[in-house]
């Protein structure tokens, strides 16, 4: 299991990509359920590597004032 996890997170855009796909062919099954497949989808790929690899960045929000 630390093998296939060391391989996921060398390779975390492909696995990102490939999420994105199965996610896409989730939604053309399962119609009406877009909202839920994405929540999954970005679920599995916050847990490999560092993140979702296929989004832009976010800004980061401004810092509270003091």
């Amino acid at each position: 299991m630390d093998k296939a996890r060391e391989l996921m997170d060398q390779h975390d855009d492909k696995v990102d990509q490939g999420l994105d796909r199965a996610g896409e062919m989730g939604k053309e099954r399962f119609a009406g359920h877009d909202e839920h497949i994405d929540q999954g989808v970005d679920k599995l790929q916050e847990m490999t590597g560092e993140g979702d690899t296929t989004r832009a960045p976010e800004e980061e929000p401004p810092p509270p004032p003091q």
